[in-house]
């Protein structure tokens, strides 16, 4: 699952955590005050770490399929974390922050040495220009930003081999069943998911088929599912098919 690395437990930052909970999203909170980062204000985060910018950076490590939103109390806290993040690997990089403030940042990014193509790939101000006032509303432009870049780049690496249940693929898709081949979910022995290829009732069945597989032990299994004839119940005009792999990984 991809994460989601927030820089700044301010207000904005607390929104976004509250809507990226629900996004298929490992969200992950970072801030040097201890009243702005606690597991009682972000409940819904997988990790919050009251640490300097830096060291909390460094604790966590980079993947290619990282988010970072870059939520700070300064620009000079900002621009620390901006020069951290692009030192290493991401999916996307925003920062929040008025014209002039940002300006001020990239200008010490160059200062520092970034090259403008890579200064260029950092979305900022972060999020959809859609007249977001409230904190509420500026989160919604930052995921909106944040879903169609991670549309575009396709879905996530999956967990390691080591994690425990069984890897449900989408190798093919016909249609217009609502996620495209790569998109994976895995199912854990105790029925809890990691990632998602759809929802609804045809994720379920495939929860089901997986947990079925880990019950009976089979190693690997091939599907196919109709998502047209769950349309037709329904009423609906969309539908589709998806072709599922799974493979039992036992950890």
């Amino acid at each position: 699952m991809e994460r989601l690395i927030l820089c700044g437990g301010g207000h904005v930052s607390l929104e976004v955590a509250y809507m990226a909970s629900h996004l298929e999203f490992e969200v992950v909170v970072i801030d040097d005050r201890e009243e702005f980062a606690n597991p009682e204000r972000f409940p819904m985060a997988a990790q919050v770490l009251c640490k300097p910018f830096l060291e909390a950076l460094d604790e966590l490590g980079s993947r290619s399929d990282d988010y970072y939103v870059i939520l700070t109390r300064g620009h000079a806290f900002d621009g620390e974390c901006l020069a951290k993040v692009l030192q290493g690997d991401y999916a996307y990089v925003g920062m929040i922050g008025s014209k002039i403030k940002v300006a001020a940042v990239m200008k010490r990014m160059k200062e520092l040495g970034f090259h403008a193509n890579v200064l260029a790939g950092v979305h900022s101000p972060v999020g959809l220009q859609i007249g977001a006032q409230t904190p509420a509303e500026i989160a919604v432009s930052i995921l909106g930003e944040v879903i169609q870049e991670r549309a575009r780049k396709g879905p996530g690496t999956p967990p390691p081999p080591s994690e425990k249940g069984v890897l449900c693929t989408i190798t093919r898709k016909s249609g217009s069943a609502p996620r495209g081949e790569g998109t994976w979910m895995l199912v854990h022995p105790d029925g809890t998911c990691v990632g998602t290829i759809g929802g609804g009732a045809v994720e379920y069945r495939a929860k089901l088929d997986a947990l079925e597989m880990m019950k009976n032990g089979v190693e690997r299994d091939h599907k196919l599912y109709d998502l047209s004839h769950a349309a037709a119940e329904l009423g609906m005009v969309c539908g589709g098919k998806i072709e599922v792999d799974f493979e039992n990984r036992k950890g």
